[in-house]
């Protein structure tokens, strides 16, 4: 999409631009534009971002192309998934991409995220490639946890990206921990916890949150909400699913997940909130598209017209498509070249995927202990096994 030239006058009602914008790039246009996130934020002890959002049309377009790759990614993972490509537990993203997406046009590399196993998704955003991630959830070496890691623990320390984990909720004190480190060193920079609606219950998330709010530690701590922890409806495991209040004495803000633009304001405010005044709890209303995990046909606890209804009304790609269409900024069919141009894209990288090996068997035993650290022998015989700490 970035070759294709745009040739036509953009309104000054909807672009406020009024310069023709000739032979020039479509990706490259900054004329900025303002827009309205599609509902009101909810707020609890704090007042709310504005609902006008700035924007550029080059920006909309990387929304639409990012989210459209994470898509096509997902779908292709399910086929592998089936293929048995990909073995062992695989918990798919497709629906939530604006999370991803919105929350890294709001931050820096700087800013650390950590998530649950769901983390395909974010890895992207925070820059990895469409080969490591292949390569990973197939257990190849040029993945990017080695290969050992798998579709649960993708990692990327250079983008501070922290995983991947596997553990419900206990990656939430572990973000906590980044970001009192982030506040030791004066970094003036913050950590994005992400969790699901299933995990809002675990006690470790309020013992993290409590300690993190006594501190004021740069933590923003979000609910990814897509209303199913595994099988289980929200109202069914959670007496107040009104999880943004649920950190009683810590501010929160209930958005609309499934738009981009408004992901990305709340995590503009979060992180500015959360350097000057410590945690604050986002709750991103989302929705999966796929079940659970690849175990779970996601049908059972939730009819086939609710997937659908959210599909055709709150879909994250259709909302960007429509802004981008009204605004005069492509057409439909430019659109659609370059999501054909997507396909082949993640097709490529499958491949090339599969020509990475599978990890050495040496690997096992790799990674285990910290270098210079590990199993030593001890007694008289040498046969008793201890292992040795820093």
């Amino acid at each position: 999409m970035a070759a294709a030239i745009l040739l036509r006058r953009v309104p000054a009602a909807r672009a406020q631009a009024t310069a023709l914008i000739a032979a020039r790039s479509i990706s490259d246009s900054t004329a900025p534009l303002t827009i309205e996130t599609s509902v009101p934020f909810t707020s609890h002890i704090v007042d709310p971002p504005s609902r006008d959002v700035t924007t550029t049309p080059a920006e909309l377009l990387t929304f639409f192309r990012d989210m459209s790759v994470m898509r096509r990614m997902e779908i292709a993972a399910d086929s592998l998934y089936k293929a048995k490509l990909i073995r062992g537990f695989c918990h798919l993203y497709d629906g939530q991409e604006a999370v991803a997406v919105g929350m890294e046009a709001a931050i820096t590399r700087s800013d650390s995220i950590i998530t649950a196993y769901r983390d395909h998704c974010t890895y992207l955003a925070r820059g990895g490639d469409l080969v490591s991630a292949f390569a990973e959830l197939m257990g190849r070496q040029a993945g990017c946890s080695r290969g050992k890691g798998g579709s649960m623990h993708f990692y990327k320390k250079d983008a501070n990206f922290y995983g991947g984990h596997g553990i419900v909720g206990a990656q939430v004190p572990l973000g906590c921990g980044l970001a009192f480190a982030q506040k030791y060193r004066k970094e003036e920079t913050a950590t994005f916890a992400l969790y699901g609606d299933g995990a809002a219950n675990q006690g470790q998330l309020f013992e993290a949150l409590n300690i993190s709010a006594l501190w004021k530690l740069p933590a923003i701590l979000v609910c990814e909400n897509n209303h199913y922890g595994m099988g289980t409806a929200e109202w069914r495991a959670a007496k107040s699913p009104a999880y943004y209040k649920r950190g009683d004495y810590v501010p929160g803000l209930k958005v609309d997940g499934m738009d981009v633009l408004a992901v990305k304001q709340a995590c503009k405010f979060a992180k500015e909130h959360a350097i000057a005044n410590g945690p604050i709890v986002l709750e991103m209303d989302t929705y999966r598209y796929h079940g659970h995990s690849m175990s779970d046909p996601g049908s059972t606890y939730r009819t086939r017209d609710e997937i659908s209804g959210v599909r055709q009304e709150r879909d994250p790609i259709e909302r960007v498509r429509k802004l981008i269409l009204a605004h005069d900024l492509a057409t439909a069919a430019e659109l659609k070249d370059m999501e054909k141009e997507i396909r082949k894209e993640v097709d490529d990288a499958i491949a090339k995927a599969k020509e990475s090996p599978m990890p050495d068997t040496a690997e096992l035993f790799t990674n285990v202990y910290v270098k210079g650290f590990g199993v030593e022998s001890f007694g008289a015989d040498r046969k008793e096994l201890r292992a040795t700490l820093p």
